[in-house]
């Protein structure tokens, strides 16, 4: 029985035999049939819910191919996201406003997806600045992969001194007194961060529920039904994946999860996955939470950061023997494998392992290259030889301009060489290595994809290395299904393919290119069920509960893309208060914003009160 209909829809099935309709019937979580209205409102019965798309655009679900919802979840409702916003003074009176209602012993955390590149004033907070804003409750701010800034606070309850010795793989910068500054260096590695990070106090297990459903909505608004999970440090199976399978267990899952299993402890690497092959196996799980192989971290010899502020790392000489050991046993039982990769120099050394492993026992299913950046043609061509994918994210819109500085402009022309890619026949997904680099927005994914720009506008690619909208959003659909082995029920809106879709706020096949990043969907489906709903279609939504803890960043400021899309300043227009002091601290609008979209002026004061503006404290 079909169980749900949408008519009035611009639809793009991304199925070449049926590229657009304008209807869609849905039943038991499964497409039943696309196509024109007049073909599949027939297949409605008395029961049948039917929905009014109103003319938008709808897409299949958007699919993540390399992310880490299971980790970032955990923490989500405690992070102060800074994507989108304008200008570095928005972003202090952020964390001054939220350093105020943080109670001890928490952090003020700003975790990834941002760049100082988005920024109006175009560079990074000074230590000084972070101080003042919060000069009592600690304050950890991460940098892409190369540094973190911490305010002094921070550094008593870490206990960093003058006597603190510099940790393996990082710098404690100190001044000429020999104290240290607050900065954290990543040199070699992003160890120094992110062992600082986790030195930070955690939400209690029924928060993290919480902070997950919460992190799970937030992709759902954004389109996003599907994600494999890449691992992570720390992530160890199955204690860290305790969340996840208890929201699985209450049906309150809203994103479908393939989840890799990631190395934890260098020299244990090979025991790790002798473990797990005799505790699991790929597939194992079911259309929601399901097992997806190894990796990407195989063994940590193997890790080449792609740390842009600093020059490319060679890794050891005893990398291809512990490699090599790992990839045989995952060969043998045909596990599917993903390893992070982002130079060609450390491509080919993992290549030459792969050949020599394949030689003696033939993959028999899929093996991933993540991030790829700068992978040659005669790479490319030895991935596809042995039945290997590539995916890539959108990293290069965050650390483009050092890339730019470092190895110049033409190197960064093609960086990921994507066209080639896909003209080679090698399997490509898209994703976004969020959420401690990147942003978890796909839309800024789709953004630099097409445009070859960066979130700071700097352009990297040529028209000739960019991709056409479809063929991006094919990456960030059918493509990436391909990297869980998914292909034949995800990906497209075809009779038979999981009912997961999204309709969205502006035509992405039509609106102006720097529109792109502002949209968002206005309605996802999963499974044949609605997960989020806004805008006309808010009546259908299945809210969740409040946020929690009480003061979380997500509670008082909203989600980073619905924040950046409707307060985004365009124009100095509105007259601030005759006397306004200004506490917010966004010098920089001391003569008004004007709005991208009319707001009410409740609204306004919302979220200038939320910052400590008296123009419209009243």
């Amino acid at each position: 029985m079909t169980e749900l209909v949408l008519k009035n829809a611009k639809i793009t099935t991304l199925d070449r035999a049926n590229p657009a309709a304008t209807a869609i019937a849905i039943a038991d979580g499964r497409v039943l049939a696309v196509g024109a209205e007049e073909d599949v409102m027939p297949r409605t019965t008395p029961a049948t819910r039917v929905i009014d798309a109103g003319g938008r655009r709808m897409i299949p679900g958007l699919n993540d191919s390399h992310t880490h919802l299971i980790r970032g979840g955990l923490s989500f409702n405690m992070e102060l996201r800074w994507e989108g916003v304008p200008s570095l003074a928005d972003a202090l009176a952020m964390l001054k406003a939220q350093a105020a209602r943080t109670p001890p012993p928490q952090w003020v955390r700003v975790i990834g997806g941002w760049s100082e590149f988005q920024f109006a004033e175009r560079r990074m907070p000074t230590l000084d600045e972070i101080n003042a804003a919060s000069p009592d409750t600690p304050v950890f701010v991460l940098h892409l992969y190369g540094r973190a800034l911490l305010n002094r606070a921070a550094l008593r309850v870490l206990g960093i001194g003058a006597d603190t010795p510099n940790p393996p793989g990082g710098v404690i910068e100190k001044d000429a007194r020999g104290e240290p500054t607050g900065l954290l260096i990543a040199k070699p590695s992003a160890l120094i961060l992110y062992s600082t990070l986790a030195r930070g106090p955690t939400l209690p297990p029924e928060e993290q529920m919480n902070s997950t459903r919460h992190f799970m909505r937030e992709l759902n608004r954004l389109g996003i039904t599907s994600v494999i999970d890449a691992g992570g440090g720390g992530q160890n199976f199955p204690d860290d994946y305790k969340v996840v399978t208890a929201l699985h267990r209450v049906g309150q899952l809203t994103v479908r999860i393939a989840y890799n299993l990631f190395a934890q402890k260098a020299g244990e690497e090979l025991g790790d996955y002798e473990r797990w092959v005799a505790m699991t196996e790929p597939g194992a799980g079911d259309a929601l939470l399901r097992m997806n192989g190894g990796g990407e971290n195989l063994t940590w010899s193997a890790a080449d950061f792609e740390n842009f502020l600093e020059p490319r790392p060679d890794l050891a000489p005893h990398m291809e023997a512990e490699l090599e050991r790992i990839v045989e046993l995952l060969a043998t039982h045909k596990w599917p494998f993903r390893i992070h990769a982002t130079y060609d120099e450390t491509i080919s050394r993992f290549l030459d392992v792969f050949e020599r492993v394949n030689g003696r026992v033939p993959f028999a299913t899929r093996f991933i290259i993540d991030h790829a950046e700068t992978v040659s043609a005669r790479n490319i061509e030895r991935i596809r030889a042995l039945g290997g994918g590539i995916a890539i994210q959108h990293r290069m819109a965050f650390q483009g301009e050092y890339f730019v500085a470092r190895y110049g402009a033409r190197a960064a022309e093609a960086t990921p060489p994507i066209r080639r890619m896909l003209d080679a026949g090698v399997p490509v997904g898209a994703g976004t290595d969020a959420t401690r680099v990147a942003s978890y927005d796909p839309w800024t994914a789709l953004y630099w994809l097409t445009t070859g720009r960066t979130v700071g506008g700097t352009p990297l690619q040529p028209r000739a290395q960019t991709l056409d909208r479809e063929t991006a959003l094919r990456l960030w659909t059918q493509g990436s299904a391909w990297f869980s082995g998914e292909a034949d029920v995800k990906g497209t809106l075809a009779a038979g393919q999981y009912a997961d879709l999204a309709v969205l706020s502006a035509d992405y096949m039509t609106v102006p290119e720097d529109e792109i990043r502002s949209i968002a969907s206005v309605l996802t489906i999963m499974g044949g069920h609605i997960v989020f709903a806004d805008g006309d279609f808010r009546e259908h939504d299945p809210a969740p509960p409040p946020p929690s803890p009480e003061w979380s960043p997500i509670g008082r400021f909203g989600s980073p893309a619905t924040r950046s899309a409707a307060y985004r300043p365009q124009a100095h227009a509105r007259a601030c208060q005759p006397g306004c002091d200004h506490a917010c601290g966004i010098h920089g609008h001391a003569h008004g914003i004007a709005w991208e979209r009319p707001l009410p002026v409740g609204d306004l004061r919302a979220f200038w009160g939320a910052l400590g503006c008296s123009c419209f404290g009243a």
